[in-house]
């Protein structure tokens, strides 16, 4: 059995350079991309990773595999099985939405977002798809239920700065996107090669 390798902590981030670009990607596209647009993105991609997370079995799901970095991935995530990766959309999720729900109030969320208190459990099963789902539920139905998401209240992003109720919704749904690549890579690797 191969080891566990050596990998940057979590919450360390990205290469300054890398970091600098995702923001210019990052705020161009909450700029451009309507409500309507990224709550149809966020479905698209949840309906992407449930279709990969379905498609694999029990073992294959809980395989822990080590990638190569995808563009915004931090290091310390590059080690992680399909459902591991499951459980922290689910979290960052759950997060989401605590923050849109107070942003919607005028509240300011307590404590800062971090990076390293979202990175999911190891020894996550199958039970993990039904959760992330519903957390995907939740989300969309705060979303939904809101007269406007252009809160005058804005919580910081980790890496983004200072959003908005629907900045904080772009980010959930370019979120998914990217670890929605990461477990397309996941289950490349994590598959048996041939027959």
């Amino acid at each position: 059995m191969s080891s566990v390798p050596k990998l940057a902590a979590p919450g360390a981030g990205l290469p300054r350079v890398e970091l600098w670009i995702a923001r210019l990607i990052f705020h161009f596209g909450a700029w451009r991309t309507s409500r309507s647009e990224a709550s149809a993105l966020f479905a698209a991609e949840r309906d992407a990773v449930l279709k990969l997370a379905q498609s694999c079995d029990a073992e294959t799901g809980a395989r822990r595999v080590l990638i190569r970095r995808l563009p915004g991935l931090e290091d310390s995530s590059r080690y992680w099985s399909v459902f591991m990766t499951l459980d922290h959309l689910r979290i960052v999720n759950e997060s989401v939405t605590g923050v849109i729900s107070e942003l919607l109030a005028e509240r300011m969320p307590p404590g800062a977002a971090s990076t390293a208190a979202v990175k999911p459990a190891e020894g996550v099963g199958p039970e993990i798809v039904e959760t992330f789902a519903e957390s995907c539920r939740r989300l969309e139905t705060v979303v939904t239920g809101a007269p406007t998401l252009a809160t005058k209240t804005r919580y910081a992003h980790p890496w983004f700065g200072p959003l908005s109720a629907a900045q904080w919704h772009f980010m959930a749904a370019f979120h998914l996107r990217l670890h929605r690549k990461q477990i397309e890579q996941v289950l490349a690797e994590a598959r048996p090669k041939g027959h």
